[in-house]
């Protein structure tokens, strides 16, 4: 049964560009104005978050959009303190819009005594008044089972698909995607299977926590154009390590493609001087004007898929619908074309 009320809109500060966009979008798709809710999220000189909503949203169904990045704790706050605002306010139905979901590396004990910081947040989110959460590539797919309520997770790889299509037509038999560990290689073989080509892992051997001993390749990529894929990338030491590795191990070019472009500390300044020709991120985490102006550094745009996600939540249609490429090319218009 279609929704009685438009969706409406609401931004913390992680993310205004990527909300704005998502606005846009969407008025595009409805044919008329979709904005922002027009609202105050601001700090007291102690750093308190406050929260002031302009509008009336009683009985609305609300959509949050704040990545929970780097500051992840202020972020979060946000988030929560919004939700909170809204429930007060007697929306109707309040989705969490979390383009990058901090914490979710945090996602089991590695020894003991140690937090499982993914439940955690969880749980704040839960019981801060939200319904349902829209997210995107989450570090680790069991995190959904740690919320009590719906979570849809969307995949960048249908995205990457197009973009690889696009920019290496002509040339997809000589490519390889390749995994950066073991641990990613069911995210390395979708892709792989969307674009029909070969797989390789780079198996990696750690002495201590942030310290690579060693790198070995498991697949052929001589005379091959290399893709790496994984869904973050933080300081960016191992992605740059496992191009380097790749080279050595005869490949002709290195392509990086990443849902989350954490990149803090020297990521941009490693990623400027690797050997890898190009790195692709998402617009998940807002760039800094470093991250903007590298020149091997390229951003695609998620807000067509969140806008069309939101939609489809709103109207009650399928959000799965959107893990087809086919299904995404329109989405897209003209910014991929297939063929």
């Amino acid at each position: 049964m279609p929704a009685m009320t438009e969706p409406k809109l609401i931004s913390g500060n992680a993310n205004k560009p990527l909300a704005q966009a998502i606005a846009r979008r969407m008025s595009l798709h409805r044919g008329m104005s979709v904005r922002l809710v027009d609202a105050r999220v601001e700090r007291f000189n102690d750093q308190e978050i406050f929260v002031e909503v302009f509008e009336n949203v009683r009985g609305e169904d609300m959509f949050i959009i704040q990545s929970t990045s780097n500051p992840a704790n202020d972020n979060l706050m946000e988030l929560l303190i919004i939700a909170d605002a809204l429930r007060r306010s007697s929306a109707a139905r309040i989705t969490a819009v979390i383009p990058y979901f901090g914490y979710a590396r945090q996602d089991r004990r590695t020894k003991a005594r140690t937090p499982i910081s993914a439940k955690l947040v969880a749980n704040l989110i839960t019981h801060s008044g939200v319904d349902r959460v829209l997210t995107l590539d989450l570090h680790a797919t069991q995190i959904q089972g740690f919320f009590d309520l719906p979570v849809d997770n969307l995949y960048a790889a249908p995205i990457f698909a197009l973009d690889v299509e696009h920019h290496f037509r002509g040339r997809l038999q000589d490519l390889v995607v390749v995994s950066p560990d073991v641990g990613g290689v069911s995210r390395a073989r979708e892709l792989a299977k969307r674009i029909g080509c070969a797989l390789a892992i780079v198996d990696k051997r750690r002495e201590k926590p942030g310290e690579i001993a060693e790198m070995t390749v498991i697949g052929d990529v001589t005379g091959k154009t290399c893709i790496i894929v994984d869904d973050i990338c933080d300081t960016a030491g191992t992605l740059c390590k496992a191009a380097e590795v790749l080279i050595e191990a005869g490949s002709t070019e290195v392509h990086s493609y990443i849902t989350h472009g954490v990149l803090s500390g020297p990521a941009v300044e490693r990623i400027t001087n690797s050997v890898m020709k190009s790195l692709v991120i998402t617009d998940s985490i807002e760039a800094t004007e470093a991250v903007k102006s590298a020149p091997n550094i390229r951003i695609v745009p998620t807000a067509p898929l969140f806008a069309q996600a939101i939609l489809n939540t709103w109207n009650g249609t399928s959000v799965s619908s959107l893990f087809d490429q086919d299904t995404l090319t329109p989405i897209y218009e003209g910014l991929y074309q297939r063929g």
